[in-house]
């Protein structure tokens, strides 16, 4: 942005009177004074970020997930066992622990061992979810900065455009005085007092106007940042330039919002298909139990050892095996169209705000000092004795191109903020 001395060198060049000027000056003054007190963008950004709700539950998912991936490819609990073989149930002795020599209390344990490739399978399954929870928080970070840039420029512009208005209000009272002196000079109407002072009305409705969205976009703002903002907002970041070109862009779309999460998604179902695959190697088991018997006889020790037999993988095996290759296409497909669709997204924004900039130079540099000069000219032909018609429709036009400099001012901001947030802080293409 132009500093203050550049802004009032600017005004006699681009014979830019009063109001304009005054505008300027106001939209200069924040950033020249460096008033502590007031809230920078940044500011508003990263207390966000400190505060919101949404993204202390994504880092909670993202820890949570972080402790899962520890714990993933883990052996299984071993199993303890406990009871009775080879229970008499007829007899002298039936249904007691003595009835019969082979009768014994028993006490295991066993432990079933997949195979490696099913462990390494759920193990990159669990680190592949842990990444995906970190970039999905990361992907809220970017979205909770952009809507709090969104908020803020939303507020600064209502501001804006209220204080170029208000600059507006002397001359417009002006005119008021210019009819009355020639309604009592015999030379004007009263229709012309009554027009002028409508119309100097309808300014105070648009002051008015401005107000209540400046006041809407402060409420939407305090959202993010969990306290009333009631502090002055500072001067806006250049929106003439961005961190990163086009290109850098398009090439780095992996690392922008939604994005974020592709990658892991993509490990995930691999992980997903590995495990599924594994799925036909073998589930080994080994077991020990430990039997002890009455009346002196020996204690007696038993080892097992069990194996799955994965026999009709046809139906079963094999069909999950399809199941989750489908699943991976369908992630690389989705992944391949989201990558497309950014990169429709980025052009589109990129020639936006190319566009808006310019349309704001030029509103600056051209518009504005025609109206300007338009409202001198027909101001001068009233109070020659002309008829007052063409001066307020100058005043309507001022009016017209200065709110919609504001306006755009504060929609080149949303431009710039929607290609500034795309990825996240440090990160550079």
């Amino acid at each position: 942005m132009l500093s203050l001395i550049d802004y009032v060198r600017a005004c006699p060049a681009r014979r830019l009177r009063w109001p304009s000027c005054a505008a300027i000056f106001l939209f200069a003054l924040p950033a020249w004074a460096g008033d502590p007190a007031t809230l920078t963008l940044a500011a508003a950004t990263q207390q966000a970020i400190r505060h919101a709700p949404m993204l202390e539950a994504r880092r909670a998912q993202s820890e949570s997930a972080r402790q899962e991936a520890v714990r993933a490819g883990a052996l299984p609990d071993p199993q303890l066992t406990f009871g009775i073989d080879n229970l008499a149930i007829q007899g002298p002795g039936a249904l007691t622990a003595g009835g019969d020599s082979m009768t014994m209390r028993t006490v295991g344990i066993s432990q079933a061992l997949p195979s490696r490739s099913k462990r390494l399978a759920e193990r990159t399954m669990g680190y592949a979810q842990a990444d995906l929870a970190a970039s999905t928080e990361s992907a809220t970070a970017l979205s909770i900065r952009q809507q709090v840039a969104d908020a803020w420029i939303a507020a600064w512009g209502a501001h804006r455009e209220g204080q170029m208005l208000q600059s507006m209000r002397n001359a417009w009272t002006q005119d008021v005085d210019v009819a009355k002196a020639r309604l009592r000079g015999g030379t004007g109407s009263a229709a012309d007092v009554l027009a002028a002072r409508m119309s100097a009305l309808d300014l105070e409705n648009r002051i008015d106007e401005t107000t209540a969205r400046e006041a809407q976009a402060r409420a939407d703002l305090a959202r993010w940042l969990g306290a009333p903002v009631d502090q002055p907002l500072a001067d806006t970041p250049d929106f003439s330039t961005l961190p990163y070109d086009e290109p850098a862009l398009l090439a780095s779309l992996d690392r922008q919002g939604n994005l974020l999460g592709w990658p892991a998604r993509e490990q995930v179902a691999e992980a997903a298909l590995d495990a599924a695959r594994a799925d036909k190697r073998p589930v080994w088991n080994v077991g020990v139990n430990y039997g002890s018997r009455v009346r002196g006889l020996s204690d007696m020790v038993s080892l097992q050892v069990g194996v799955s037999l994965p026999l009709f993988t046809r139906n079963r095996q094999d069909r999950g095996i399809s199941a989750r290759a489908a699943d991976l296409d369908a992630v690389r497909a989705e992944r391949t169209d989201a990558r497309s669709q950014q990169t429709a997204v980025i052009r589109a924004a990129w020639a936006q705000w190319l566009s808006l900039g310019q349309q704001v130079r030029r509103h600056r540099d051209e518009l504005l000092p025609l109206a300007e000069d338009r409202v001198v000219l027909a101001l001068a032909a009233y109070r020659g004795g002309g008829d007052i018609q063409p001066l307020l429709e100058a005043r309507r036009d001022e009016i017209a191109h200065h709110t919609d400099y504001a306006r755009m001012q504060a929609d080149f901001g949303r431009a710039w903020a929607a290609l500034a947030y795309l990825m996240p802080e440090g990160e550079t293409p």
